[in-house]
């Protein structure tokens, strides 16, 4: 296969563009042109990360590739098993929440009660005071009718 060839079927199979070396016959310097692959030139980009890994084979039945399944798969499982318990300690603390809410509503209603009571046993005791009490100048006036001193 020739440098060329390779250079198109390596570009090819990752779906970028394609980088052309067209030969010129007189013996010039080869000018290397991007091409796109597809007609309309919208590929998608691939992060640098990830271009070596799309072109290299892996071998399912290598102990590197059994390793690194076993690994992700161990890692899925505790993934799924922390978020599991995370909703289950969530609905755990609104259960203990709606609890907690309805013992204080139950509070509330019995401390509303208390000063009912007392607010009224206080304007009983209030309005039985005022009825017992008389004013200081009322007194005097009473013993003289006249409003004339001794």
């Amino acid at each position: 296969m020739s440098k060329t060839s390779q250079q198109n079927s390596a570009a090819d199979a990752n779906g970028v563009s394609v980088i052309h070396s067209q030969p010129h016959g007189s013996g010039l310097q080869q000018v290397p042109q991007l091409v796109p692959v597809s007609p309309g030139g919208g590929g998608k980009a691939v992060p640098p990360s990830k271009q070596g890994k799309k072109n290299s084979f892996v071998d399912r039945n290598s102990d590197e590739y059994r390793q690194r399944r076993e690994r992700n798969n161990m890692a899925v499982k505790k993934s799924r098993l922390k978020s599991k318990q995370k909703a289950q300690d969530t609905l755990q603390r609104v259960n203990q929440l709606k609890e907690e809410n309805e013992r204080l509503e139950a509070k509330i209603k019995l401390l509303t009660k208390e000063l009912s009571v007392l607010k009224d046993l206080f304007l009983e005791h209030a309005h039985n005071l005022a009825d017992n009490v008389q004013p200081a100048g009322s007194d005097a006036a009473a013993a003289n009718p006249d409003g004339k001193g001794q």
